[in-house]
């Protein structure tokens, strides 16, 4: 196996650096939970409203916090000590199907060949536009950003702050640090003129978010900031090619669960793979994508859909309000948290 990655490790990564629980059983069986690092342990869930309102609730799983910083480093290691070959500085600049197998064309002219392609490369990209994939025919107005900080705040608990037009994430990673990230408009950035100026314009309308900048140190030089943040539906296949994490679908940062989406995609690729696919003998291409669509639709669709419809619940003052007493009736506080995450694996 061979992994192209376009930048280097370590390297940051806009994302909400919050994994659930669901996924832990899998890395320790594998030997990819990051023992060493200390991930904070997360047990509970804080919401509150654009007016500061809060409720809060105990999670059933939970989850670890852990930086993509250390975390992607830490694995690209471990998949190097069991025989993979990862190649840093990669810059895919186009895939082409010939027949039984594919060509990946380097930047630089090189050509690689395989039989069998999974792409895993994150929530938009040239390839997708290359590929001509439809969700790429539609903008959005989403944009991500992220810190790192330091702050007096629980250690144990994701809480997910609303304020206009957006919503801000925070959880504790390692060490003494912590995540915050949100999603905000790129219209509402516009009007402002400044990521600092819409902080302060639209963040700050949440008396919890206030605070929290008053009194943070932020830990970056800047922030990390991504464009076109796009929940549309996307397919699991393309062009025969097996996607994966976000490049399969993107769940709304609401949910808490993109991390172990992407886990549990990669998983069921290898295992779809490794039961369909023979490099020393005669396969069938067509049973391993319906095989790996199918079990793929099962696991994510029904999540990425309520993602979407979860979606309008946040970022306007009066549905953000409503959200947060709801939240304080614990069984379907419950309800709505299982709607997003899955089993144990």
């Amino acid at each position: 196996m061979t992994l192209l990655e376009k930048g280097a490790y370590p390297l940051h990564k806009v994302c909400g650096e919050y994994i659930s629980n669901e996924v832990r059983p899998f890395l320790e069986s594998v030997g990819a939970y990051p023992h060493a690092a200390a991930p904070a342990q997360i047990t509970r869930f804080r919401l509150s409203s654009v007016q500061g309102r809060e409720s809060s609730l105990p999670l059933a799983l939970g989850g670890f916090g852990l930086s993509r910083y250390y975390f992607d480093e830490f694995l690209a290691g471990q998949a190097t000590a069991a025989g993979a070959e990862i190649r840093q500085h990669a810059h895919v600049q186009g895939i082409r199907r010939q027949q039984h197998e594919y060509q990946i064309e380097l930047k630089g002219g090189e050509v690689l060949s395989s039989p069998l392609v999974i792409g895993a490369w994150g929530k938009r990209s040239r390839l997708d536009k290359q590929l001509e994939r439809p969700f790429m025919d539609y903008r959005s107005d989403y944009i991500g950003v992220k810190y790192h900080i330091r702050a007096e705040l629980p250690h144990d608990e994701v809480a997910l702050h609303n304020f206009p037009g957006g919503y801000c994430g925070l959880s504790k990673i390692e060490g003494d640090q912590w995540n915050l990230c949100y999603l905000g408009s790129r219209n509402r950035l516009r009007k402002w003129g400044s990521i600092a100026a819409m902080e302060e314009k639209d963040l700050w309308r949440n008396p919890q978010l206030k605070t929290i900048w008053q009194q943070a140190e932020f830990l970056l030089e800047k922030p990390l900031v991504i464009n076109e943040v796009n929940f549309r539906q996307k397919s699991p296949l393309q062009e025969g090619m097996l996607m994966a994490g976000d490049t399969a679908g993107l769940i709304t940062p609401l949910c808490g669960n993109g991390m172990a989406m992407a886990i549990h995609g990669g998983k069921l690729a290898a295992d779809t793979i490794l039961a369909h696919y023979s490099p020393a003998g005669s396969w069938d291409r067509s049973s391993l994508e319906q095989a790996y669509k199918n079990a793929w639709q099962e696991l994510f669709a029904r999540r990425l859909w309520m993602g979407r419809q979860f979606q309008q619940l946040f970022g306007q003052p009066f549905i953000s309000d409503l959200s947060a007493r709801l939240l304080r009736v614990k069984p379907l506080g419950r309800l709505l948290v299982r709607q997003t995450h899955g089993r144990v694996f």
